[in-house]
């Protein structure tokens, strides 16, 4: 018998990635670092998140795809880096690698010619037959839907680009202890409580405004009403309007 993923809603499911990637992680840090040892809280606080999305991946989503791949990518990257026990410079650095890989990750597919996006939009709407995956393919080359993928995309790769450095500039600053003292675990706290929140306010900004650009070069010319991704056949309907033109 195959076992069905286990469902959130998703208001739960944020709720839960909030908790588990930033609340926990800085908890343990602030909390656990005189009863278990600098050391090992070091180390807890850095792989309660990456243990989140492996649990996220193999117990509740279940998918596997472009875009899960590129979030177990970069879980590997921290969990692998979170076992090198460094401090100063070499600390800010590892500390952004997550960052930087994926802003390599989205140059990466606007060199290839499939911008991260398409696979964002693709996963959201999700073809179910050949037909609409020829459809999708298609109406991706349209030159306003590429080219709204491409902005889109690159935007993304920009905000991400001025995360990682923000990021790198905060580590030198703020996390300035020798690693396994008290106060380095502090100061990792610190950032972190920075930065799990500041990091997410452009990155939504960014997805909302090339969300809204890609929208229009969808619907551009459909009837009104017919303008929501959430109506699956006038979506539909958008897309081949675009196939040919």
């Amino acid at each position: 018998m195959t076992r069905r993923p286990l469902t959130l809603s998703r208001g739960n499911k944020l709720l839960l990635d909030i908790v588990m990637g930033a609340v926990i992680p800085i908890l343990v840090l602030n909390y656990l670092t005189e009863p278990l040892g600098a050391p090992a809280a070091y180390l807890l606080s850095a792989l309660v998140p990456v243990a989140w999305i492996a649990i996220d991946l193999l117990l509740l989503t279940r998918q596997f795809n472009f875009i899960t791949a590129y979030i177990g990518i970069g879980a590997i990257v921290r969990g692998i880096l979170a076992f090198w026990f460094v401090d100063g410079w070499r600390f800010a650095l590892k500390d952004s690698a997550g960052l930087a890989v994926a802003t390599l990750i989205f140059a990466v597919t606007l060199v290839r010619g499939r911008p991260m996006l398409q696979h964002f939009l693709h996963q959201a709407i999700g073809p179910d037959t050949a037909e609409r995956e020829a459809i999708f393919a298609d109406a991706c080359r349209h030159a306003a839907v590429a080219g709204a993928l491409r902005r889109g995309t690159w935007m993304l790769l920009l905000v991400n680009a001025a995360s990682t450095l923000a990021n790198v500039w905060l580590n030198l600053a703020i996390v300035v202890a020798p690693f396994g003292t008290t106060a380095f675990n502090l100061q990792v706290a610190e950032v972190n409580a920075i930065t799990r929140i500041a990091f997410v306010v452009p990155d939504l900004i960014a997805f909302g405004i090339a969300f809204v650009g890609i929208h229009r070069a969808i619907f551009a010319g459909q009837p009104i009403g017919a303008e929501t991704l959430e109506d699956e056949d006038g979506l539909w309907r958008a897309l081949a309007a675009r196939v040919g033109t």
